[in-house]
């Protein structure tokens, strides 16, 4: 009974341990997203919308709305849905490639509160030759209002976006247009980085 008792607090630190130490709901949600995408229909079509449904949960909220937080967590959850089902990380896997978030912005429109259903919708806008672009949507389930928009720079690591595609497609992929918003986006970051290079004097030490 003692040896019992011993095995079941060691248990039990060791888990007050982990969840101190770890984000560990993230890595379970990010595990079971990854596990139902797999398991669902592949989708074909590189740059089709995807939608996860999602609930305002007490969990998510911040002043009974949703955290502004919680918007971009939930987005990172509908990226790797999308990237398992379109196949993008299987050709990263092929490629022997990554990608990490090279830049977000979101807007925020009208507030997601407590007990709220929504549609959150993501697809692939386009790309160049470092990074794909994306655009992920926040739509009230009881009226269809796009209550929050986000843009997303996914740069790729290793490899480009084109060879993604071309490894997915098995032939050259045109890159659809920029929209004027993701344009101005773009130019922004551009304009952002290039900033903050001559503020560390790094243009001038790369002349």
């Amino acid at each position: 009974m003692f040896d019992m008792m011993s095995y079941l607090l060691g248990v039990l630190v060791g888990l007050l341990v982990l969840f101190s130490c770890l984000d560990v709901w993230y890595f379970l949600r990010v595990a079971a997203v990854a596990t139902r995408a797999w398991f669902q229909p592949p989708v074909w079509d590189v740059t089709a919308e995807q939608v996860l449904t999602g609930r305002v949960t007490p969990h998510d909220i911040d002043m009974c709305h949703m955290n502004n937080a919680r918007y971009l967590r939930e987005c990172d959850f509908a990226r790797i849905a999308l990237y398992v089902r379109n196949g993008v990380f299987k050709a990263l896997r092929a490629l022997k490639a990554s990608m990490v978030v090279g830049a977000t912005t979101i807007r925020y429109r009208r507030a997601l509160c407590i007990g709220e259903g929504y549609e959150l919708r993501s697809r692939i806008v386009t790309w160049d030759d470092k990074a794909f672009f994306l655009e992920q949507q926040f739509v009230s389930a009881k009226d269809g209002f796009v209550c929050a928009v986000m843009y997303c720079k996914q740069s790729v690591i290793r490899s480009s976006p084109d060879k993604i595609m071309q490894h997915l497609c098995k032939r050259k992929v045109e890159c659809p247009e920029f929209p004027d918003d993701l344009k101005h986006w773009v130019s922004f970051i551009s304009a952002s980085s290039q900033a903050l290079r001559a503020e560390s004097g790094l243009e001038d030490k790369n002349k």
